[in-house]
């Protein structure tokens, strides 16, 4: 099935059910109000949601209407917990080769991982609001999952059960400031600002064989003020599974349903042609562009993003429709 929140002036919305083609939607009202609800009682509520979802896609759903989102929030719009991992290893083997460093080798074998700010997400339409261009504006396509409770020390295989849903992430990035943080030896904080969702959030079943033990084997399409630069393919590189992401949070302490685990940057490996490494499929990030340019050309040439800007997420099934609907969002500066 496939839930969305609609934004009615509260902090958590109003839960609804969308159609499979992203079409009708109906208020889960009789069921449940709000998706965390959902998630501390799923088993019990989560088959009463289907039902209606059923419904909704054979046209019996009384009260459906039509689907818009730019109406909704993040489908979960504030959660308990926001980690985000770096689980496509060519990301990190760009940027360390971009200044020249080595790749360490436990980043083979242990997930990096920062845990982020998950009280205010912005819905998939919502502007990106930013108090300057200097600091560096950046898009960071993304797949990331819902996790109903997971115990401490589970396993990657035990961990897979308990992934609940699946969505597409903008996890915005502010280049310029993330040099100093770092340099604190304490990870990220201001240049984190607020992560957007896509407008739905699906469950496991929808994905067919596309789900692929712990890894979605779909292309992330990314378009940048209307022109297309990422069409990254998120399945066969991800060195780390969401099992093994979300057994890296647990290994030290439980994880409670309304989690939200991030893959970081999809991103894939270039190509040889003619003597010069290429990129062909794109990138998922413009600091990842602009490592590839400083490799291939000696420094970056591509700018972060400037106001009026826009970005464009998605992620389409194999029959060519959308999954989970786009982000589609301007860069502004605050009013």
């Amino acid at each position: 099935m496939k839930l969305a929140t609609y934004k009615d002036g509260s902090r958590d919305g109003q839960l609804v059910v969308v159609s499979r083609d992203l079409g009708t939607a109906h208020y889960a009202t009789g069921i449940a109000s709000k998706l965390q609800q959902v998630l501390d009682d799923w088993g019990f509520l989560s088959p009463q949601l289907q039902d209606l979802y059923d419904q909704l896609n054979a046209g019996r759903a009384r009260h459906a209407f039509p689907f818009d989102p730019a109406q909704c929030m993040a489908p979960l719009p504030r959660a308990y917990q926001w980690a985000d991992g770096s689980a496509y290893i060519n990301h990190v083997e760009l940027v360390r080769k971009a200044r020249n460093a080595e790749v360490p080798e436990s980043f083979y074998t242990d997930p990096l991982m920062y845990q982020g700010g998950s009280d205010d997400f912005i819905g998939p339409c919502d502007d990106v609001v930013v108090p300057s261009e200097a600091m560096g504006i950046d898009f960071e396509a993304e797949i990331a999952v819902i996790t109903g409770d997971v115990k401490m020390g589970t396993t990657p295989e035990q961990a897979l059960d308990g992934i609940r849903l699946v969505m597409v992430a903008n996890d915005v990035s502010l280049r310029n400031l993330i040099p100093a943080e770092l340099a604190k030896g304490f990870g990220f904080f201001q240049s984190k600002p607020a992560t957007a969702f896509s407008p739905v959030a699906v469950t496991l079943d929808e994905l067919g064989d596309a789900w692929n033990q712990g890894r979605l084997d779909l292309v992330v399409q990314s378009t940048w003020n209307g022109r297309k630069v990422g069409m990254c393919d998120a399945g066969p590189e991800m060195t780390f599974h969401f099992g093994q992401l979300i057994a890296h949070v647990a290994k030290t302490r439980n994880v409670r349903a309304g989690s939200i685990i991030g893959s970081g940057t999809v991103s894939n490996k270039g190509v040889e042609q003619n003597g010069r490494t290429e990129w062909p499929k794109g990138y998922s990030c413009i600091a990842e562009k602009r490592c590839i340019e400083t490799i291939q050309d000696g420094k970056p040439s591509t700018e972060f993003m400037k106001f009026g800007d826009t970005i464009r997420i998605e992620v389409k099934g194999k029959d060519g429709a959308s999954i989970f609907g786009a982000i589609d969002q301007a860069i502004t500066e605050p009013v």
